[in-house]
C-alpha cells in the first residue's frame, strides 16, 4: 500500500495531503483488524454496581422459553379460568409426613413477607417504641431437599445434620411464567410462585409440599432474623453514605463543603489503603437483623409487629423472617415453639395476640379499684 500510494503518478502537488491522510486512515483500519484481541483494553462502565457474579440455585430451572401474547376470546378466557381453578383446588396432594418433635437442636422453617410499613405501640408502663408491619401472604412449603440431595451441592460441613426447604409467597397466573418455572410446582398441585426461598432446616422440621404456612408459625415474645435488600440509593457522596461531617462552610472554603478531604497517607505508605471511605453506590445489599421481638401478631390477615423500625427494604419488599439464631434469643425448653408449624386446621387460635408488655387498644388503660 505504501508502494501504491507513493506513485508518481498519482501523487500530485495539489492532492499529496489529502492522499496522505486517507492513507493513515487506512493503515488504522487495518491494524485494527489484525490486532491480536489480547492487547486490547476493555473499558470500564464505572457508572454500574459492580456485583459478584453468583449462581443461580440448582432447583431453580433454567429458562428456554420466551413469552409471547395470546389474543383469547371472552369465552376462552373464561374457560381458561375455571380449568385453572378446577386444577389447583387442592394443594396438598401427597400423604401427610410423619411430625417429628422439638428439642433444643431443632431449626424450623422461615416464612417470606412483605413489609407494610412503620406503627407506633406503646408497653404497658408508657414506654413507646416502634415497631415493622410484616404480612405473611400466601406462603406455601414448595420442595422439601432432604440432606442427602443437598451434601451434592453443598461443600459445606455443618455440626448437624441439615435439610432445606422452598418456601414460595404470592401465587400468580400459570398462564403468565414459562413451562420450566411452572414445572416445579405442578406436582406439588400449587400456584406458581412470585416469591422463592430456601430455608435450612432439621429432618425433624419436614413438611410435606404444599403446607400453607401462617404469621401464627411465630408468637409474641418470640426472637426472630430478618433478612432483606436495603433500598438503592444510587450514587452517593461521603456525607450520606458514610456520615462525614464535610468541610467548613465558610471562611474560606471553595467549592469543597460536602468533600471528604484528605484520602491519603504519607511517607512510605503514598497510597490510598484499601477500605477507605469514598463516595460510590449505597443501597441495594443484603441484610440480616438478629434479635428481634415480635410483639403483635393478627392470625386474620397474617401480621407481624416486628420490633424496630429497621427492617431492610422499601414498602412492599419482600424480606425472610427465621427463628433467632443468638443463643440468648432462642426458645426456651418449657414454651416451645408451634412445632414444625401451626396448623390451623388443628387448633383454634385468637384473632390478636399480643406481648404481656404490650399494652392492646381494645383494654382501658387506667382501672379504678371499687370502695
Amino acid at each position: 500500500m505504501a508502494a501504491f500510494f507513493s506513485s508518481k503518478t498519482l501523487i500530485h502537488r495539489g492532492n499529496q495531503t489529502a492522499i496522505m491522510s486517507v492513507y493513515q486512515k487506512f493503515n488504522s483500519v487495518l491494524q485494527n483488524l489484525f490486532m491480536p484481541t489480547a492487547n486490547v483494553v476493555p473499558a470500564r462502565n464505572m457508572s454500574r454496581v459492580k456485583r459478584r457474579h453468583t449462581r443461580p440455585p440448582f432447583w431453580l430451572p433454567k429458562t428456554t422459553r420466551t413469552m409471547y401474547p395470546e389474543h383469547l376470546t371472552s369465552n376462552n378466557e373464561s374457560f381458561v379460568n375455571d380449568v385453572v381453578a378446577e386444577q389447583f383446588s387442592s394443594p396438598l396432594r401427597c400423604d401427610p409426613w410423619e411430625r417429628g418433635t422439638w428439642n433444643e437442636t431443632s431449626t424450623r422453617c422461615g416464612v417470606i413477607a412483605r413489609k407494610i410499613g412503620i406503627y407506633p405501640m406503646w408497653t404497658k408502663d408508657g414506654r413507646r417504641l416502634l415497631t415493622t408491619l410484616l404480612q405473611v401472604s400466601d406462603n406455601h412449603v414448595v420442595k422439601y431437599i432432604p440432606p442427602e440431595d443437598l451434601k451434592e451441592h453443598k461443600k459445606k460441613r455443618r455440626p448437624v445434620e441439615m435439610g432445606a426447604m422452598v418456601v414460595g409467597a404470592d401465587s400468580v397466573d400459570p398462564r403468565m411464567v414459562t413451562k420450566e418455572y411452572y414445572n416445579l410446582f405442578m406436582d406439588t398441585g400449587l400456584m406458581p410462585k412470585k416469591k422463592m426461598s430456601k430455608f435450612m432446616i432439621t429432618p425433624d422440621a419436614k413438611l410435606p409440599p404444599g403446607t400453607p404456612l401462617y404469621a401464627s408459625h411465630y408468637r409474641p415474645g418470640h426472637y426472630v432474623d430478618i433478612a432483606g435488600i436495603t433500598v438503592d440509593r444510587g450514587f452517593q457522596g461521603v456525607m450520606k453514605r458514610w456520615l462525614f461531617s464535610g468541610l467548613p462552610a465558610s471562611h474560606g472554603v471553595t467549592k469543597s463543603h460536602r468533600r471528604p478531604g484528605n484520602i491519603g497517607s504519607g511517607r512510605e505508605r503514598a497510597r490510598v489503603m484499601p477500605g477507605q471511605k469514598m463516595p460510590g453506590h449505597m443501597g441495594r445489599e443484603r441484610r440480616l437483623l438478629r434479635g428481634l421481638v415480635v410483639w403483635r401478631v393478627n392470625t386474620e390477615h397474617n401480621v407481624l409487629w416486628v420490633q424496630g423500625p429497621a427492617v431492610p427494604g422499601h414498602t412492599g419488599a419482600y424480606v425472610c423472617v427465621y427463628d433467632s439464631r443468638l443463643h440468648h434469643c432462642r426458645h426456651p425448653i418449657d414454651n416451645p415453639p408451634p412445632f414444625p408449624t401451626f396448623f390451623q386446621d388443628e387448633e383454634d387460635i385468637d384473632e390478636e395476640l399480643f406481648h404481656d408488655n404490650l399494652h392492646a387498644f381494645s383494654q382501658p388503660s387506667l382501672s379504678f379499684a371499687e370502695k
